[in-house]
């Protein structure tokens, strides 16, 4: 059995609600063990012990079923989630900052995320072990050039954004 987070992307905004109590019971219902969920922006940790790939078209469709929209997520490990955390390059106690992990659905998106922070050097980026680490200045992380890019639609299938603070609180 593996521990497991599903990171949803695009839940609570814009329309699309769902309550972390249903959100609980799907995963329940989809019979993983121990679903907890995480604040209220789609994180769901629970153990299951089937492959990253099934698991995932699964729970997408699941959500989209349940919830009635086009559902993503971006599945990890918490180990993954660990190393993610261990390896955050910035000063994440400062107060100017937003310290942000942008987590990705393989390498290959991984890539193409970094390729657009060459394009956007303002922004400070930096690339973690399956991840992309972000730090924009407090009060910017939807104005700078790498969010306006980040939001666009290409990304929102294979991308989701968490602050550390709340991916230390998926793990503990």
């Amino acid at each position: 059995m593996t521990d497991f987070v599903a990171l949803l992307r695009g839940v609570n905004v814009g329309g699309i609600t769902v309550r972390s109590a249903d959100l609980r019971a799907l995963f329940a219902e989809l019979g993983f063990a121990d679903a907890r969920t995480f604040l209220a922006s789609g994180n769901v940790r629970f153990t299951a012990d089937e492959d990253r790939a099934t698991l995932k078209r699964r729970i997408e469709r699941a959500l989209g079923e349940r919830f009635g929209y086009e559902a993503w997520i971006v599945l990890a490990t918490c180990d993954e989630l660990r190393a993610a955390l261990a390896a955050f390059p910035f000063d994440a106690s400062d107060s100017d900052h937003q310290p942000y992990i942008v987590f990705c659905a393989d390498g290959e998106t991984r890539d193409a995320v970094l390729a657009l922070a060459a394009n956007t050097p303002d922004d400070p980026v930096a690339e973690g072990p399956g991840v992309v680490y972000w730090n924009p200045p407090k009060g910017a992380s939807v104005s700078t050039a790498f969010a306006k890019e980040l939001a666009k639609p290409r990304w929102k299938a294979v991308t989701t954004t968490r602050n550390i603070r709340t991916v230390e609180k998926i793990v503990a």
